[in-house]
């Protein structure tokens, strides 16, 4: 097994002892990192979390602008273009931080330093052949991807703008990949930062600059498309701006640990892989994940395509672009909870991997019961309050004159937080126990009841509400089919009250209050501000702070939480006064 010590070429008892001292040596070392790196995987995810709220954040504030320089249609071009680009994304680099992370985090806890360094390279050659092929399909195939699968042929340049920061984003994501298997998720959160600082900044200029070319060939070619269609390149453009700097620093940060690395890699007497067994490794690792977030995430590309077809088929294509600008508009406000799912879970992995690779079943337990807690503590509330304020919060954010699609898409959307929280962290779960298929498969299942389901919604008429309830039925299905398989393999019971009864009592009212807040708010207002952006920060602000403070002060009442619990979420010690 990789990572075992082999002592039976020592010549004598004394050099056998010397080894022996050595070897434990090694073990007390490693074991100090494994638990200083480890001693809290939600306080490492929550890190991630922040900082992903802070990107989504960032990103939904960067989008205001960019929304109102290229408008709803150049927002339809923009966001059926980055599905494609996060469909090729997946298979050039999605993966890549779970696979490399999960790898190396189980080469560190052995002290397998040669092996660790072996990944990173092989890891390399993967992320250069397979980056250099997304970038090619991405940018010599624009053409067909936007006119014969999106139906929206000026959705071109936006493709080709994105298609650089594919190649990017394979390189970056082995860099994630390493740190966080090393249990270090700081850099991870500083460079999502960074990265879409630059992107936010770059894309709101580069939209201003090209929307403005786009208008002069509006005028040379006969035609009210070039503004919105470069517009949306412009913050394409952005997006390969941020990854850029988020490389920047990866490379700095790595450079400056490379002294550490060579004398841990000389110091290493474990056995060391071939680069052809820990490509298989890797691949194998990979293959699995790469699939299932192919398939989990492959909707959007699907939803794209279908959505165009049949909405062309009914006489309806003059919809298509603007109705997908709203959708993205929603898709962006859907995402910021979501990020603490997809935070934890990128936490989760390599903590999961290391206890079950110590065959500690407490430990693993634990962090399964406690991650899906944690991610329910906030996707529940986070979903009644999206609900509650969707009239404050998308006046506030997307006004205009398709807000009240926007509203509506928002409030039957919503349900969509939970679910896609939970089969996130329990894709995670899964993958970190080492069942790698079984997502897969509960993806598959799941997509084909969710392509079935779109057809006949779209074919009632729906529109792009179709969309989004079948979307709703996707994330339900492997929701479901997840919670049976970790049922089955880990046999825990986490507590149904604790983790769900509670919450959504305590979100109810959470709800009801900050209805009633943002309501009461706008009877106050002059009448010319109620529906404008101003007003709607007014309501907004003051309502949120009201909901945190009611959901959090009754799930205490409901003594929803215990000591323990406490112990193993961030500030829990500071609630712990509460508690009784």
């Amino acid at each position: 097994m990789s990572g075992q010590r082999r002592n039976s070429n020592i010549g004598n008892n004394e050099g056998r002892f010397s080894r022996s001292q050595n070897i434990r040596s090694r073990n007390t070392v490693n074991s100090g990192f494994d638990r200083n790196r480890r001693n809290n995987f939600i306080v490492q995810g929550s890190l991630l979390a922040v900082a992903s709220i802070v990107v989504r954040i960032i990103g939904m504030v960067y989008r205001v602008p960019l929304t109102a320089i290229i408008g709803d249609e150049g927002n339809g071009y923009y966001t059926s273009a980055y599905s494609i680009y996060t469909l090729l994304l997946i298979l050039s680099s999605f993966s890549m931080p779970t696979a490399v992370s999960k790898i190396v985090s189980a080469n560190m806890v052995n002290g397998n330093y040669r092996n660790t360094h072996r990944v990173l390279k092989t890891a390399c050659f993967y992320a250069t052949i397979v980056g250099f092929l997304m970038f090619c399909m991405l940018w010599f195939g624009s053409d067909f991807i936007a006119e014969v699968f999106l139906k929206k042929p000026f959705c071109k340049y936006a493709l080709r703008a994105l298609a650089p920061t594919v190649w990017i984003m394979a390189y970056l994501g082995i860099l994630r990949g390493y740190f966080q298997g090393s249990g270090n998720m700081v850099p991870t959160a500083i460079s999502q930062i960074l990265e879409q600082i630059l992107n936010a900044i770059i894309s709101i200029l580069a939209a201003s600059i090209l929307f403005k070319k786009g208008a002069v060939a509006n005028v040379i070619y006969q035609s009210d498309k070039y503004s919105t269609a470069f517009g949306a390149a412009g913050g394409a453009i952005g997006t390969g701006a941020g990854a850029l700097t988020a490389l920047a620093f990866f490379l700095i940060l790595y450079s400056s640990q490379m002294h550490e690395m060579h004398r841990n890699i000389r110091e290493d007497r474990s056995r060391v892989d071939s680069y052809g067994t820990i490509g298989l490794l890797l691949a194998g690792t990979m293959l699995p994940i790469l699939i299932s977030s192919t398939v989990y995430n492959i909707s959007s590309v699907i939803d794209d395509s279908i959505f165009g077809n049949i909405m062309t088929y009914l006489g309806k294509a003059e919809n298509i672009v603007t109705q997908w600008g709203v959708f993205g508009e929603y898709h962006i406000l859907f995402n910021i909870p979501v990020a603490l799912s997809n935070a934890l879970s990128s936490s989760l992995i390599p903590s999961l991997t290391r206890a079950v690779a110590e065959h500690n079943r407490r430990d693993t337990v634990s962090r399964v019961r406690y991650s899906i807690r944690f991610t329910m503590l906030i996707a529940i509330p986070a979903t009644v309050g999206l609900c509650a304020l969707a009239d404050p919060i998308c006046r506030m954010l997307f006004p205009g004159k398709n807000v009240g699609l926007l509203i509506m898409l928002t409030r039957i959307g919503s349900v969509a937080v939970v679910f896609y929280s939970l089969s996130t962290i329990s894709n995670a779960i899964l993958q970190g126990l080492g069942h790698l298929s079984i997502p897969l498969k509960h993806a598959l299942i799941s997509l084909v009841i969710h392509i079935a389901c779109l057809i006949a919604l779209l074919l009632t008429g729906m529109g792009i509400y179709a969309v989004v309830i079948s979307n709703i039925i996707f994330a339900f299905m492997m929701c479901l089919l997840n919670q049976l398989a970790i049922k089955k393999h880990v046999r825990l019971s986490y507590g149904v009250t604790e983790t769900y009864i509670l919450p959504f009592i305590a979100a109810a009212v959470m709800g009801i209050v900050a209805f009633a807040c943002s309501m009461g708010i706008r009877m106050v207002l002059p009448e010319a501000q109620r529906y404008g952006r101003i007003g709607s920060v007014i309501e907004v602000a003051p309502s949120v702070v009201i909901a945190i403070v009611v959901y959090f002060g009754l799930l205490i009442k409901l003594h929803a939480f215990t000591a323990e619990d406490l112990d193993n979420m961030p500030m829990g010690g500071r609630l712990k006064r509460f508690v009784h």
